[in-house]
C-alpha cells in the first residue's frame, strides 16, 4: 500500500521514516521530493571495458573507470545527449523494516528526455541513514545543465507485508 502525504507525515514526526533534511513543501499527494548533492561521478573519457563479472563480485570496480565532479550551486554540469553520469540525493534516508520505497524521476524533466532512474529504483526497508544514487542518462537530442539543489527526483513510500532490513553491500551508503 503506498503512502500518501499524511502517512509520509505521520511516519517523518514519529522518526519511523527519516528524512534529512526535511522539508514538508517537498511532500506532494503521495510521493516526498529528492534534490541533486553537489557530487556527480562521471566516467572517465574513452572506451573503457566493464566486466560484469567482476563488478558482481566487487561493486568497487566502478570506482576504477570514473571520477567525482564537484558541481558548486552557483554552476552546474552539462549532460551531453546519450551520457550517463551517477548522482546523489542531498537527503539521507532511514527506513523502518516495514516500509519500502521506490525512486522516480519527476515527470517535468522527464519530458526533456532526462531518465533520473535508468534501473535500481528499489529502496530495500531498513536502510539506515544512506544517500540514495540516481542514474542519470540523457535521451534526449540537447545537452542538459544538472545543478545541485533541484529536486530532481520523488521517492514513493509503501508498507511491506512482513519486515526485513537490507544489509547489503550499500546498506550505508553516503558518498558516490
Amino acid at each position: 500500500m503506498i503512502l500518501t502525504r499524511n502517512e509520509i507525515l505521520k511516519a517523518v514526526q514519529t522518526g519511523d521514516i527519516v528524512i534529512d533534511p526535511f522539508e514538508e513543501s517537498a511532500l506532494d499527494a503521495a510521493s516526498y521530493d529528492m534534490t541533486l548533492y553537489h557530487q556527480i561521478r562521471v566516467f572517465i573519457e574513452g572506451l573503457n571495458e566493464i566486466d560484469l563479472m567482476e563488478m558482481a563480485q566487487d561493486a568497487g570496480t566502478l570506482l576504477n573507470i570514473t571520477r567525482i565532479i564537484d558541481v558548486p550551486a552557483e554552476s552546474y554540469y552539462l549532460l551531453k545527449p546519450g551520457e550517463l553520469v551517477l548522482g546523489m540525493t542531498l537527503e539521507k534516508l532511514t527506513l523502518p523494516p516495514n516500509i519500502a520505497g521506490s525512486l522516480e524521476g519527476r515527470s517535468r524533466f522527464a519530458r526533456m528526455g532526462l531518465m533520473v532512474h535508468v534501473t535500481a529504483s528499489f529502496l530495500q526497508p531498513g536502510i539506515h541513514n544512506t544517500r540514495q544514487v540516481f542514474e542519470i542518462f540523457n535521451a534526449s537530442r540537447n545537452a542538459i545543465k544538472l545543478r545541485s539543489g533541484v529536486r530532481i527526483a520523488q521517492v514513493i513510500f509503501e508498507r511491506c507485508e512482513g519486515n526485513a532490513t537490507y544489509a547489503g553491500v550499500y546498506a550505508n551508503q553516503r558518498k558516490i
